[in-house]
């Protein structure tokens, strides 16, 4: 492989690795960040594909479950309501910012579902919608980095649950 081709590929992040471990395709992608507030932040527009396929990871917690993720499109608001009731809790909350990274390993904005189960097994659950998008784009352990990957492949990977949990 010439020394060009190996420069512009990107180094695998671990979720990358994690996947390549367990067979299930995907592709690197890489979204410009923006600093807002004391965060970084993706910024989406301009980039070609539509929001409503990329999606957040969210860590909520509940008195039943401890941790648990909510996976819903960049675009839309959890229902946390919804995922209280599907995860059989009476109700979750989002885990404070200063606690994320002692709670799930990944800074704000970094959160994946693969890096999270492979580290914690925390249940996850998947908005609805993915699974008739087919392929979802979801971050890959580092701000700015994500992979797009086949939703139902992904769920079986971190045994997920498909939920509708967008807010209306």
């Amino acid at each position: 492989m010439s020394k060009k081709k190996k420069k512009s590929r990107l180094k695998k992040t671990q979720v990358e690795q994690i996947l390549d471990k367990n067979h299930v395709k995907y592709e690197q992608v890489v979204f410009p960040t923006h600093q807002d507030g004391d965060v970084r932040t993706l910024t989406t527009d301009h980039t070609g594909i539509d929001e409503h396929v990329i999606y957040k990871t969210l860590v909520l917690s509940g008195p039943t479950t401890g941790p648990l993720v909510g996976v819903v499109p960049i675009d839309s608001h959890l229902d946390e309501k919804a995922l209280a009731r599907v995860s059989g809790n009476k109700k979750v909350e989002m885990v404070p910012l200063n606690k994320l990274v002692k709670t799930t390993g990944y800074v704000h904005g970094a959160n994946t579902p693969v890096g999270i189960y492979e580290k914690h097994h925390y249940p996850i659950f998947i908005d609805q919608v993915a699974k008739e998008q087919g392929e979802i784009y979801v971050s890959s352990g580092q701000i700015g980095r994500s992979v797009k990957v086949n939703a139902e492949d992904l769920a079986k990977l971190v045994h997920a649950e498909f939920a509708d949990l967008q807010q209306a």
